[in-house]
């Protein structure tokens, strides 16, 4: 229909009312005339002056290439660029990606793909690939985030530690020569439903279980004017060395404290896996903004120093306003307590007993174990023995395990056990058995038909023969089995009795003269000097 004829027919309706019978018969004229239906009279009118598209009819699609096998090359080139991705975030360009395809191909699970030379543009793949959402950013753009939050207070921390931007203290209370000076680490603990923080500054070389272990007995005491403290339900730490270590494991068991740790990097995709730290890592940039600047005016000697002003630096963020709610950290942490209140931290001996690290070692032959310079005396039965030592990080007490057995416990001895000075111990069951053993195969016997197989006649009784000896004389050339004179042999008796010669009655007198007027023999001296002044 020519838009003359829809416009005269505009102009003719709009002089009629909107609910005229005239209307209709206007449109039913029209379409009589040029031999269509009414309703397309109507559409021709709706359209009539309205802005048309001036984009092609194939907006959004490929021209040269199938819009199948366009997607299909854009995900391998996709899956390129991600492949070779390393640390630094450095990855293959469009135009090296095109390269490799074109001349090697790629094996993928449905096949070979090669295209053809000259039939991939870099502009056009990246022009796809930001349109179909393929683009490196939006590859590797991490999952949204998902905040979560405890219900009771107590029900999870949040412990972690960071290096001090103060680095040192000028008077550290001690120092490892073989390691320089210690660093200031600050050690926090969040709770992740209000909010309250605990932290303390201490000296340390790394990352260790002892020192993590310290702090967090401090969190969970008791404290006056009933501040932060009890034990938590969950512990929520990052994946280092004190996660890892079996002594903090163990406590943390024995505590019924249950310990998680985040993901590592990269093991869950694009997610960023230490997001859910934010809650204690939080507090440290507070205070390393707040309150550690100051140490340009005034700086800490001691590390006591550096905790008391912390503490009171400390007391004043918790009594801040809670992140959501209309009450302060503290507040709220002592209103969301569980109903049946918190768990009370053991003693500190109690807490010690817990920390104990297992270490394989081998006892030496005199039943004696070295643990840091210090000697250790065990049961007899463990001598040449590969045990599993248990030694406390903060007490000297030790205890051994053998067999599913638990021996101890032990404290530390001195050194060697001076000459003459040794007592015989008392045989432990395994020597006694060893002995009942050895005694038993000196006695049993084999018949003869065990040699001669069977072809002669066995004895009635197979008798012991006893086996024919001669005393071996020993030349004795450094004077090792006698004593070389009368004189060395009353110098030694004065050392096993540790006293002087003179001070002796007149018959012990006359027996030592008899003595070694009749033998120089070192065993038989001995023998007879313990015999008589041990019976006395």
């Amino acid at each position: 229909m020519p838009p003359e004829t829809l416009l005269s027919l505009r102009t003719r309706l709009s002089s009629l009312p909107p609910r005229s019978a005239a209307r209709r018969e206007e449109i039913n004229r029209i379409a009589d005339l040029f031999g269509v239906s009414p309703s397309t009279v109507y559409r021709a009118l709706n359209a009539l002056h309205k802005p048309k598209g001036m984009r092609r009819s194939d907006r959004g699609k490929p021209r040269k290439v199938p819009e199948r096998k366009m997607d299909r090359y854009c995900e391998l080139i996709a899956a390129l660029k991600i492949r070779t991705t390393n640390k630094k975030g450095r990855h293959l360009s469009t135009n090296r990606a095109i390269e490799l395809l074109e001349e090697h191909g790629v094996h993928t699970p449905e096949g070979y793909f090669q295209p053809q030379k000259g039939l991939l543009k870099r502009s056009t793949v990246n022009r796809w690939l930001n349109d179909w959402g393929l683009d490196y950013p939006r590859m590797t753009r991490a999952t949204p985030a998902v905040r979560f939050e405890a219900r009771h207070s107590n029900a999870c921390w949040q412990f972690d530690m960071s290096p001090s931007d103060l680095k040192h203290i000028r008077r550290p209370a001690w120092i490892d020569p073989k390691r320089g000076e210690p660093t200031l680490m600050l050690y926090s603990v969040v709770d992740d439903r209000s909010g309250v923080s605990y932290q303390e500054y201490r000296c340390v070389y790394g990352e260790d279980a002892e020192s993590a272990l310290r702090f967090l007995f401090n969190a969970m005491a008791p404290k006056e004017d009933n501040a932060f403290q009890g034990i938590p339900d969950m512990l929520y730490l990052d994946n280092g060395p004190v996660a890892k270590s079996l002594v903090f494991q163990s406590v943390m068991e024995k505590l019924g404290v249950a310990w998680q740790t985040h993901m590592p990097a990269g093991s869950d995709g694009n997610r960023v896996t230490a997001r859910s730290k934010g809650k204690v890592e939080r507090p440290f940039r507070t205070i390393k903004e707040a309150h550690e600047t100051l140490y340009h005016f005034h700086e800490p000697e001691t590390e006591a120093e550096a905790n008391l002003w912390l503490k009171n630096f400390i007391s004043k963020y918790n009594e801040k306003s809670h992140r959501r709610e209309a009450h302060s950290r503290m507040e709220d942490w002592s209103t969301n307590l569980p109903d049946n209140g918190l768990r009370e931290m053991c003693s500190w001996e109690r807490f010690c007993a817990f920390a104990r690290e297992p270490e394989r070692r081998k006892v030496a032959a005199d039943a004696r174990v070295s643990v840091g310079g210090a000697y250790y005396e065990v049961d007899g039965e463990l001598a040449g023995e590969e045990v599993l030592l248990w030694w406390g990080l903060f007490d000297h007490e030790l205890f051994v395990e053998w067999n599913d057995r638990r021996f101890g416990p032990y404290r530390p001895e001195g050194g060697p056990i001076p000459l003459h000075r040794y007592r015989k111990r008392k045989p432990s069951r395994r020597e006694i058995r060893a002995q009942t053993v050895a005694k038993l195969a000196e006695q049993i016997s084999l018949p003869r038909s065990a040699l001669a197989g069977g072809r002669e006649v066995e004895r009635v009784s197979a008798d012991i023969v006893p086996l024919p000896k001669v005393r071996f004389v020993d030349p004795d050339p450094w004077g090792q089995m006698s004593y070389e004179s009368t004189l060395s042999a009353r110098r030694a008796i004065s050392d096993i009795l540790d006293r002087p010669l003179a001070e002796l009655p007149a018959d012990d007198l006359s027996f030592i003269s008899d003595l070694v007027g009749r033998t120089l023999n070192k065993a038989e001296v001995e023998d007879a000097i313990k015999d008589r002044f041990r019976r006395n």
